[in-house]
Parts: structure tokens; sequence; C-alpha cells
């Protein structure tokens, strides 16, 4: 039986978990500011595709980190001979 080697990312996983709440936490307590700003119109039309991109890369890094530490994993294809 072969012993898997790779190590869990314990660390990466509870920083992008902080990082995310943070995220989550700081959009919800400045909704306000936020609709203020994105309203505007012009250059800050941009400011939610931004905001989906920085949010989707913590959280999206944050999950795949969860389940890696669960040890659910992808299946690997098989090669077509």
């Amino acid at each position: 039986m072969a012993s898997n080697t790779k190590t869990k990312p314990f660390g990466r996983f509870l920083i992008m978990g902080i990082v995310s709440s943070c995220l989550y936490v700081g959009l919800m307590m400045n909704q306000g500011t936020v609709n203020t700003y994105v309203s505007k119109g012009g250059m800050y039309a941009f400011l939610p595709v931004v905001a989906a991109f920085v949010f989707s890369y913590f959280h999206g890094t944050f999950t795949g980190d969860f389940w890696t530490i669960l040890g659910v994993e992808a299946a690997k294809k098989k090669e077509c001979k």
C-alpha cells in the first residue's frame, strides 16, 4: 500500500478562511457605502466585478483546501489505450 506523503494545507486553509470571513463581514457591515459607490455608474460599475473576483479567489481557495483536508479529491481520469 502506497503512503500519501502530500501535506495538507492547514495554514493556507486558516488564512483564506479568515480573509474570506473578513471580506463577507466587511461587505455586510458596509452595505450602504457599497451601494452608494456602485450606483454612481461610470468607472464605479467595475467595482462589483472586481469584488466578485476577489471574493471568488479567497472563498474558492478556502473551499478547495477544506475539501483537500477532508480527503475529498477529484477522480483521476483513466487513460484509454
